[in-house]
């Protein structure tokens, strides 16, 4: 067995070495520790969600449209050269002037021939046209009623229940289904019936300045039922682009059944002639780019020369048709815009506005007060809502329907209006609505907003109003509130926004944001 080595003593230098090497393992691994501490983990991957619809949000206001880059170095030109900054501002100020004419708006005298819209829909405009010449809420629930059978049946008033029979009577037109009557490209914003009772003739603007027409008369072609790729056939609507953006109000001539009047938020009023198939700018301002979008029409039985409108400035007008037409006479009424007005039918002097400032006004035009811009007809009253006031509508009988987005129609009575003298201050317990109907107005971005209209000379004496209802029905009311009907359908996919009454017959017509026509008779 081999003797067994001496163990040697460790030297300085070793023992210092290994004392080092411990000192630095315990710097990494510090390093290490702090490392872990800065620097978080990477997070496990989440489990993947069921798919949910995508929410719509609110569009980024878009610039002027540029045009599509072209490569500069192909073309020869320096990344900074004079040249390419010129060239790119020359292009963007065509394409500029190019949005800015799409809106501009067109003066002098428009012949139908040559201002028919396109589009297979519309291709017979002028045929059809023709056939014209001659004639004197929140959380809106689609197809739920708020008006049934069951209201009607229980009725306790003779002459009320047998309205409302009459009334809840009426059928949805069935010679087109709704979405074949497409009486428009874009939104329906204003409707109006011709005057004649010897059939309905419908009238609707669009958002974009398109006048659609539909006779209602027409006859249905005859279909082979034997052969299976027969198509039926369209029904003839004409559609004129009348005006260069949204017309916003109809009125027909109190005197004249072949002049129908169309005011716009292009800042005029033009006249169309039926007979002669010529449309005539009767107001705009003296400078084509000063902005006077206008938010209603309305003309005085005792004088058809004239014309009042309002305007989204909150001024009112007064146009004779006999003068330049940049000649009207301008008030300014209220700082915030005036989305509707009218005037009282047998008494055209008083006018009831409706306005942003959430206020229902009543003026009275033969007594006009103040000097220069101040001058403005005399204020008789006003009735303050909780929020702004869309529509005032008077009846020939004295009433003023309003509709509010506080969700409520009012209905204020003035049985005496004829008999108040130039100035006549309303008490202001007479300027209470002497009926609030729970309504749902929260009309929303899509839909056009809600407004009352009247049957402007009743045969049956009883007066009445319809208005859009957000579950796709047209209600019918009565001056006292009392609902007469909840017209609807089959085949209605959208609100009928936009109602309005025949002047004298049970015909009514409700316009949805597609551009489709809903008839009851």
């Amino acid at each position: 067995m081999p003797p067994r080595k001496k163990e040697t003593a460790m030297s300085a230098f070793e023992r210092k070495r290994l004392e080092n090497i411990a000192y630095n393992n315990a710097i990494l691994s510090g390093i290490s520790t702090t490392a872990d501490k800065i620097i978080p983990k990477p997070a496990p991957p989440k489990p993947k969600r069921a798919s949910t619809p995508r929410v719509k949000r609110e569009p980024v206001k878009k610039e002027a449209a540029r045009p599509t880059r072209q490569s500069s170095r192909l073309a020869g030109l320096e990344a900074d050269s004079e040249v390419l900054k010129r060239k790119l501002d020359v292009e963007a100020e065509e394409e500029a002037a190019k949005a800015k004419a799409k809106k501009m708006r067109v003066s002098g005298d428009l012949n139908l021939g040559d201002i028919t819209v396109e589009g297979r829909k519309w291709e017979s405009s002028a045929d059809g046209l023709a056939l014209l010449k001659g004639l004197g809420v929140r959380g809106a629930q689609p197809g739920v009623r708020t008006f049934t059978e069951e209201d009607v049946k229980d009725t306790k008033d003779k002459g009320l229940k047998d309205l409302r029979l009459r009334m809840s009577g009426l059928k949805l037109y069935e010679k087109w289904a709704v979405n074949d009557i497409k009486i428009v490209p874009q939104r329906i914003y204003s409707m109006c019936f011709h005057p004649t009772e010897e059939k309905p003739i419908i009238f609707a603007g669009d958002k974009e300045g398109a006048m659609g027409v539909f006779d209602a008369s027409q006859p249905v072609p005859e279909i082979d039922d034997d052969d299976e790729d027969a198509e039926y056939p369209d029904p003839i609507i004409s559609a004129f682009k009348t005006h260069s953006r949204t017309i916003s109000s109809f009125h027909f001539s109190p005197t004249d059944s072949n002049a129908i009047y169309s005011a716009s938020y292009d800042s005029s009023i033009r006249k169309l002639d039926l007979d002669k198939g010529i449309s005539t700018e009767v107001f705009a301002p003296s400078s084509s780019s000063e902005d006077l979008p206008i938010s209603a029409i309305d003309i005085p039985t005792t004088d058809p020369n004239m014309i009042i409108f309002s305007t989204l400035q909150g001024s009112l007008g007064r146009q004779d048709q006999r003068t330049k037409p940049s000649s009207a006479e301008l008030w300014g009424l209220t700082d915030y815009k005036i989305g509707g007005f009218s005037l009282h039918p047998r008494h055209p002097h008083l006018v009831a506005t409706a306005s942003l400032d959430r206020t229902l006004k009543i003026w009275d035009l033969r007594k006009i007060t103040g000097k220069g811009d101040l001058r403005h007809p005399a204020l008789l009253g006003e009735h303050e809502s909780r929020l702004s006031v869309s529509h005032a509508s008077w009846s020939s009988s004295g009433h003023i329907a309003t509709s509010s987005y506080d969700d409520r129609i009012k209905i204020y009575s003035f049985p005496s209006a004829g008999e108040w003298k130039a100035g006549y201050d309303i008490p202001a317990k007479e300027m209470q609505p002497t009926v609030e109907i729970p309504h749902n107005n929260q009309t929303g971005r899509w839909v056009t907003i809600l407004k009352p209209q009247w049957q402007r000379n009743p045969q049956d004496g009883w007066q009445k109003f319809v208005i859009g209802n957000m579950n796709r029905f047209v209600d019918v009311y009565a001056e006292d509130g009392e609902q007469l009907a909840q017209l609807g359908g089959d085949g209605i996919t959208a609100v009928p926004a936009v109602a309005h009454f025949h002047p004298t017959q049970d015909w009514v017509a409700g316009g949805t944001a597609s551009g489709k026509l809903c008839l009851w008779m």
